[in-house]
C-alpha cells in the first residue's frame, strides 16, 4: 500500500539521461533502474553459467555480465546468449579480439576497461563490430586501472582522473558516431566513486552504471554499496547498478533490488517491514522473519508484510502495509489486513497464514493491474 502520493518528501527527481537499450531492456531516460550482476563460473562451462545466469535473472536481475577472458569463453558465449533468459554483458580486458568475437557472438553489450582495452584503432575495431551487431557498449573506468598518463597527471587514482578518462573515451565513441553507450567510474573507496559519479553526472547525459567496486563480503560489500549507491540514487543519480560482493550473485540482485525499494525506485516482491525484536516481542520475531523471507521468495508482485514483535509499534506499522502481524498475548496476535485490524490467529498457525494472506494479496493486485490494462 502506498500513499507517496501525499509524501513529497519521498520525491527523487532523477537525472535527465538519453535512452540505449541493452537487448530489449531500455537504460537511461525514464526507463526503470535496471539491476545487474555477474556470473563468476568459468564461463567455458556452459552449464554451470546458464544455471546462474537462470537464477539471476529468477531473482530479478536485468542483465548478467559474463567474463570473456579467452577464445575459448568466445565461443562459449554464443551458446550461454542463446540459452539466456536476459541480456547478456560480455566483460572485455586486455585484448580487443574478445570484444569484436563478443559481439559477434550475440553479447547485447561489451564492457570495456579504457584503461586496458588498448589504442584508439583497437577501440574503433571493437566500435564497429559493437554497430554491426546491434551492440551497446559501457564504458568501464576503475580506479585500479586507470591510463598511466592520467596517474601521472593527478599522481593518484582520484575523481578527476576517473572522470576525464570517461569523457576521453566517450569521444573516442562519439568520433565514430557510436552513441549506444553508458558509462560507470568505479572505485573501491566509497567517497571517491561518489565525487566521480557526481562529476560525470554533470559532465554527460550518457547513461550511468553506478556500482562500488570490490566492495567486500557480504556484510561489509552490502553496507558500503548501499551508502555509496544509495546516496547517489537519493540524488536522482543511476539508471542501472551492479552491487559488487565476494557472494552468490544471486545475493547481488537481492541486495540491489532492496536499495531501489528502500528508495521507492522499483517494487518487486515483499518488502517485509520487522522489528529488531526485544524483550516484549510475543513471538520469535528473527526465526520468523527468516522463514518468511524464504517462504514468500516466490512472489513477484510488489506489496508490503509488517512483522511486529509487540502492540507499541505493531498497529502503527500495519497501518502503512499490505498485511501485517503484530504479537500479542497469551500465544496469539493480531492480523492486519489493508492497515486494518482483521482477526486474531495463534503464533504457531501464523507463519503458515501470513503466506496465504501475501499469496491472496497479491493475486488481487495482479488481477487488479490486468483488469486495468
Amino acid at each position: 500500500m502506498s500513499l507517496n502520493h501525499i509524501r513529497p518528501w519521498r520525491h527523487i527527481e532523477r537525472r535527465k539521461s538519453r535512452q540505449i537499450h541493452v537487448g530489449n531492456v531500455p537504460v537511461g531516460g525514464d526507463a526503470p533502474i535496471a539491476v545487474q550482476t555477474m556470473t563468476n563460473t568459468l564461463t567455458t562451462d556452459v552449464a554451470a553459467t546458464v544455471a546462474q545466469v537462470q537464477a539471476a535473472a529468477e531473482a530479478g536481475a536485468d542483465l548478467v555480465r559474463v567474463s570473456v577472458p579467452d577464445e575459448a569463453s568466445s565461443k562459449a558465449l554464443k551458446e550461454i546468449v542463446r540459452e539466456s533468459p536476459v541480456p547478456i554483458v560480455a566483460d572485455i580486458h586486455f585484448h580487443y579480439k574478445r570484444g569484436i568475437e563478443a559481439a559477434e557472438a550475440g553479447a547485447a553489450c561489451l564492457r570495456i576497461n579504457p584503461g586496458n582495452i588498448g589504442d584508439e584503432k583497437r577501440v574503433a575495431e571493437v566500435i564497429n563490430a559493437a554497430r554491426n551487431h546491434n551492440c551497446s557498449i559501457r564504458i568501464g573506468v576503475n580506479a585500479g586501472s586507470l591510463e598511466k598518463h592520467l596517474l601521472d597527471k593527478y599522481g593518484e587514482p582520484c575523481p578527476e582522473a576517473m572522470v576525464e578518462s570517461g569523457l576521453d573515451h566517450i569521444r573516442i565513441l562519439q568520433d565514430h558516431d557510436f552513441h549506444e553507450f553508458k558509462i560507470s567510474v568505479k572505485a573501491s573507496d566509497v567517497f571517491m566513486s561518489a565525487a566521480a559519479y557526481q562529476q560525470l553526472a554533470e559532465a554527460t547525459d550518457a547513461p550511468i552504471h553506478l556500482g562500488i567496486t570490490e566492495a567486500g563480503g557480504f556484510v561489509s560489500g552490502t553496507i558500503k554499496s548501499a551508502i555509496g549507491l544509495g546516496q547517489l540514487l537519493w540524488m536522482g543519480i543511476g539508471d542501472t547498478l551492479r552491487v559488487s560482493l565476494s557472494a552468490d550473485p544471486v545475493e547481488e540482485v537481492k541486495v540491489g533490488f532492496e536499495i531501489l525499494k528502500s528508495l521507492g525506485l522499483r517494487h518487486r516482491g515483499v518488502n517485509i517491514i520487522s522489528c529488531p525484536s526485544c524483550a516484549r516481542q510475543g513471538f520469535d520475531v528473527i526465526r520468523t522473519v527468516e522463514t518468511l523471507e524464504q517462504r514468500l521468495e516466490h512472489v513477484k508482485t510488489p506489496m508490503s508484510l509488517s512483522i511486529i514483535g509487540c502492540v507499541v509499534n505493531g498497529p502503527g506499522e500495519a497501518l502503512m502495509t499490505d498485511v501485517g502481524f503484530t504479537g500479542g498475548g497469551a500465544g496469539s496476535g493480531m492480523v492486519y489486513l489493508a492497515g486494518k485490524a482483521s482477526h486474531k490467529m495463534s503464533n504457531e498457525q501464523m507463519v503458515d497464514h501470513i503466506v496465504e494472506e501475501v499469496e491472496k494479496k497479491a493475486a488481487q493486485i495482479e488481477a487488479a493491474q490486468d483488469a486495468a490494462e
